[in-house]
């Protein structure tokens, strides 16, 4: 057995290179500080307060991930936003709930730690966090040799927000007649990267040179719309809003029923919100159906807000204020023995 002295460094390990990234991290959460931060990046645990203007808050927590679209963020050296998905896949989720996101960490785990691959992931997280108006607040980088393939990494974000009891939005006010606003979506967003990876390989050498107006590569790769800022500035203005759908994994036809109470259904109508280029090329490479794209895809429609008649143009006009796109795709009618959701 040999005698010569190992380092955690020999194994695999980059101790210096851990600190390098903390020190590179630090500026950039510096930058998505708010109100209730008591101690944030460099100590066992991150400390936050609860705003005082809550009176009954209720904390509401949500975690996920990037998915397989890091493997594209990988094979075409695009770093800098999938931070921007972490961080959106998780607050647009709290924010269903009527929350206010308040911090957020994040979990990066990779094989060999490369500082600028990193301090480029982390720079979309904290970019993401400010988008959100939430404090990146902590997280953790492991650097574990063997576990992933060389070039490689994952990813995984927590966010936590607070609403008050109040005014939880859980769907419960929905009604026949309601109608259904659409938030456009920024592209695929997180969801259905394996079909577009299936897809991309399919055109092999014919994959158009560009999609809405952007390179193919930008187009697919473009980061998951955070909706916090202006959906939050209508819930303060307007009472009529009665449940929010994030347009995740399942697409509209999955999702929207989860904040649908029983007995209630969302009546879509094709055609009633903008045809992407990006969409159109993926349903026709893939050569899925209508209902495929909706039940795989956003299509399209990154949030979903169902809102009182008499409130909806005002909460559209609300919505479009603060950036969004929004289009009225669709009605709340009774169910009867069809599905929760249906398009045509």
């Amino acid at each position: 057995m040999s005698s010569t002295p190992l380092s955690y460094k020999d194994a695999g390990v980059d101790i210096d290179a851990g600190d390098a990234l903390v020190e590179r991290i630090k500026p950039l959460a510096r930058k998505t500080m708010r109100e209730g931060v008591l101690a944030g990046i460099g100590g066992f645990g991150a400390l936050f307060e609860v705003p005082k203007r809550y009176k009954e808050p209720v904390l509401v927590s949500g975690t996920d991930g990037v998915g397989t679209k890091l493997k594209l963020a990988f094979e075409w050296n695009m770093h800098d936003t999938v931070g921007i998905d972490l961080v959106a896949m998780s607050v647009n989720d709290v924010l269903v709930q009527g929350a206010e996101p308040l911090f957020f960490l994040d979990y990066f785990a990779c094989g060999k730690l490369d500082v600028d691959t990193a301090a480029a992931v982390v720079g979309g997280i904290a970019r993401g966090c400010e988008l959100a108006g939430c404090a990146l607040i902590g997280g953790e980088t492991a650097e574990m040799p063997g576990m992933y393939p060389a070039g490689e990494y994952d990813l995984a974000g927590f966010a936590v927000g607070a609403v008050e009891k109040s005014k939880i939005l859980a769907g419960q006010g929905v009604r026949e007649g309601d109608v259904v606003l659409g938030l456009a979506s920024s592209g695929v967003h997180s969801n259905g990267f394996s079909l577009v990876r299936k897809c991309i390989e399919r055109a092999g050498s014919q994959l158009p040179a560009t999609l809405d107006g952007k390179p193919f590569r930008e187009a697919v790769m473009a980061p998951t719309r955070i909706y916090v800022k202006p959906v939050l500035a209508a819930l303060e203005k307007h009472a009529g809003i009665r449940a929010l759908a994030h347009i995740t994994g399942g697409g509209l036809l999955e999702n929207i029923p989860r904040v649908l109470p029983d007995g209630m259904a969302a009546q879509l109508r094709q055609g009633s919100w903008p045809r992407t280029e990006l969409f159109a090329w993926l349903q026709a490479t893939a050569a899925i159906d209508d209902h495929e794209m909706n039940r795989t895809f956003n299509n399209g429609i990154g949030m979903v807000v169902v809102v009182a008649p008499d409130e909806a143009k005002a909460v559209a006009a609300s919505l479009q204020a603060g950036g969004e796109s929004v289009h009225e795709i669709g009605r709340i009618g009774a169910r009867g023995t069809g599905p929760a959701v249906t398009v045509a």
